[in-house]
């Protein structure tokens, strides 16, 4: 398939597929036809889904690389690969902790704004004035 058409497929755009195989992401080299355009697979499709999917969720392109490496290598390294993966694992896993902390303060935020708003004192819910404000 097309450029445009594994763009549209996969929801990134036609530089960022040209980006992932300039800086080394794609396992396998991407098709061309005699007169250099790029034809596209299905594996070339989910492998960029892959990537797009650790990037999304915070991998550095570096690493991600390196995945890719390991990936393109063959047998032997799915120690290394494993290893890569689970470090990863861990790091979305501890921002995705910290995200429900944020979340916690949020909706308790929502929460305390509905109750005053129902209560009908909203009017006593914090807001900056002239006795908070610094001195000069």
């Amino acid at each position: 398939m097309s450029i445009a058409e594994a763009a549209r497929r996969t929801g990134v755009s036609a530089h960022t597929l040209r980006y992932y195989e300039r800086a080394g992401l794609v396992v396998t080299p991407v098709y061309r036809t005699a007169g250099g355009t790029r034809r596209y697979h299905q594996l070339d499709l989910d492998w960029i889904t892959v990537c797009t999917r650790l990037r999304a969720t915070g991998m550095p392109i570096k690493t991600i690389r390196r995945y890719a490496q390991l990936v393109s290598a063959g047998r032997g390294n799915e120690q290394e690969r494993l290893a890569l993966m689970e470090a990863h694992r861990a790091d979305v896993s501890a921002k995705l902790a910290e995200l429900q902390e944020n979340l916690k303060i949020i909706d308790h935020k929502i929460d305390v704004y509905r109750g005053r708003l129902a209560a009908g004192d909203a009017d006593q819910l914090w807001a900056p004035n002239a006795q908070c404000a610094p001195s000069e």
